[in-house]
């Protein structure tokens, strides 16, 4: 490595084989050094999910040029913590990606998104991080045309960090040219018919979950979910602290119950 260089960690929820994290270490191995450690195979949905009874197995791989990868059994929490504590054990990085996701992390989905819980936890390790989802699902999309968008967000992070305890949730909408960037706050949104009830053969009922997303507040102007409609990739300031300081104020008077 050279350690005049950036040093960028990227996972995903994918799986280290995917396009999308292709593509991601595609638009940054001219000026930063890149270690991908990622699962083995999809791991979408897991959020901040990480392996307390089975344990981990990590492999060296070659399916990326420019850059060291590795697969992991784990969860993609666990290719965070396994990358920073044995393949990057001599040098901390300086950033740490998620992505590309094959599939819209805006909104609420921000909670259940394995993306972001790669941006989580390196946020939670004092380390700026960004998590970067493309509302095209095909998991063959071309994603070449995010690649301005991708390279001026990681440098200005790179350049300014980001404050104690906030990363970025980064989304692109489905589309070939965007409208520019909207820094916004994450819209409220419900999964609604999220379970698919099924009749096996052998007569018992098995269940799929499924889900159909709906935009709780379809007149708002100032969230992802509307800059996503109307062209713009979003980002959206996360915080890891969710206290509610506001409620915790009106509170105090029960301390006295």
């Amino acid at each position: 490595m050279n350690f005049k260089k950036p040093l960028i960690l990227i996972s995903n929820d994918d799986g280290y084989r995917s396009n999308g994290i292709r593509t991601l270490v595609s638009f940054l191995t001219d000026f930063a050094d890149v270690v991908v450690c990622a699962p083995e195979s999809g791991r979408s949905g897991f959020s901040c999910a990480f392996s307390v009874v089975d344990y981990l197995l990590i492999k060296r791989q070659h399916n990326i040029p420019d850059c060291e990868v590795w697969s992991c059994t784990g969860t993609p929490v666990d290719c965070v913590k396994i990358a920073l504590d044995q393949i990057l054990k001599d040098r901390k990085p300086d950033l740490i990606l998620g992505g590309i996701n094959h599939g819209d992390n805006s909104s609420v989905n921000n909670h259940y998104s394995g993306t972001m819980g790669i941006a989580y936890e390196g946020c939670m390790k004092y380390i700026p991080s960004i998590a970067f989802s493309s509302c095209d699902y095909n998991p063959e999309a071309d994603l070449s045309h995010l690649r301005d968008y991708v390279r001026i967000i990681v440098k200005k992070v790179l350049a300014e960090g980001l404050p104690k305890g906030v990363c970025l949730n980064v989304n692109f909408p489905k589309a070939e040219h965007f409208a520019g960037i909207k820094v916004c706050r994450m819209g409220f949104g419900s999964w609604t018919r999220e379970v698919e009830c099924c009749k096996h053969p052998r007569g018992f009922n098995y269940y799929w979950l499924t889900g159909h997303y709906r935009n709780d507040e379809p007149s708002a102007t100032d969230n992802d979910q509307w800059a996503l409609e109307h062209g713009y990739v979003t980002i959206t300031p996360s915080k890891i602290d969710v206290t509610d300081y506001d409620m915790l104020n009106k509170m105090k008077d029960w301390e006295s119950l």
